[in-house]
């Protein structure tokens, strides 16, 4: 008697941590995923201007990686398509083994013409001894309407633990372009952090960071997102600070002011309330 045909010997198998995203109007067409990434992507929600909206979780097997573990994934929205990238926890960087042993993530995203992305993960966590680097490089449309909300941020790692920035390394880039068949695509935006137990001078990265427990970076692109563009950009206006900066040339006066204020300030007292804001700015 004849076996039959094995259903997956067609089937192409992906590289470690590599995945592949692709939204169509119809929903999601392609979503593929190898250990130690891992894609769910619950049933579609539909707003009430009727517009599809899909929502995708990136988890990873234990919660994190491992010394060593990569992942590489890419996607693609189509016009007029809306993605939501989230996570259901933060991704822990487990400890290496050495210097040599890195984890990382690489993340590349086509956005096409009215479409939106928002990646909003949990923070990143990386443990004591950690190494770890990612890239993420997002494409918009070359006619500018594409839409991006993108949170990228770090935490100090396991305080509970008595760890405190007490990683090896972390490093993270995120790149804004417009997509170009042809190359790279013109650079819009690039955003570069790294942080290592490296001493200079005698300071090390917890007196660094001067009791800061997490560092983020949003990008905001597009004009779907353009209110919340304009809130985070009225708020940073009555935000007191140290070294005033000149957000638009409307508060420029009333910002030399607040630098005069600042400097003759006690540089000690770092922590404040902004007033009628409720926002604590350290």
């Amino acid at each position: 008697m004849a076996l039959l045909p094995s259903p997956y010997s067609k089937v192409e198998r992906l590289p470690a941590g590599e995945g592949t995203i692709y939204l169509t109007q119809h929903g999601l067409q392609t979503v593929s995923f190898q250990y130690p990434l891992k894609l769910i992507a619950p049933d579609r929600h539909i707003s009430l201007d009727d517009e599809h909206v899909t929502v995708l979780f990136l988890l990873t097997y234990g919660g994190g990686l491992v010394g060593g573990d990569k992942i590489n994934l890419k996607a693609e929205l189509a016009d007029g398509t809306r993605l939501s990238l989230l996570t259901q926890g933060s991704t822990k960087i487990f400890k290496s083994p050495n210097r040599q042993v890195v984890s990382g993530q690489v993340l590349d995203v086509k956005i096409g013409a009215g479409a939106a992305l928002c990646y909003l993960p949990d923070p990143n966590q990386p443990f004591a001894e950690s190494v770890y680097e990612q890239k993420q490089t997002f494409y918009v449309d070359k006619t500018g309407k594409s839409n991006l909300l993108m949170l990228d941020w770090v935490s100090e790692g396991r305080r509970a633990r008595g760890e405190s920035w007490t990683l090896w390394s972390w490093k993270g880039r995120n790149e804004v372009r417009v997509f170009d068949e042809k190359g790279k695509g013109r650079l819009l935006l690039r955003d570069a952090l790294q942080l290592s137990e490296g001493h200079v001078e005698g300071v090390g990265l917890q007196q660094k960071t001067d009791s800061l427990g997490i560092y983020g970076t949003l990008i905001i692109y597009g004009h779907m997102f353009s209110q919340l563009g304009t809130f985070f950009m009225d708020n940073f206006r009555g935000l007191p600070r140290i070294g005033a900066k000149n957000w638009s040339e409307s508060t420029k006066s009333n910002e030399a002011a607040a630098s005069e204020d600042s400097s003759s300030s006690n540089l000690a007292q770092r922590t404040s309330i902004a007033p009628d804001s409720g926002w604590e700015v350290s």
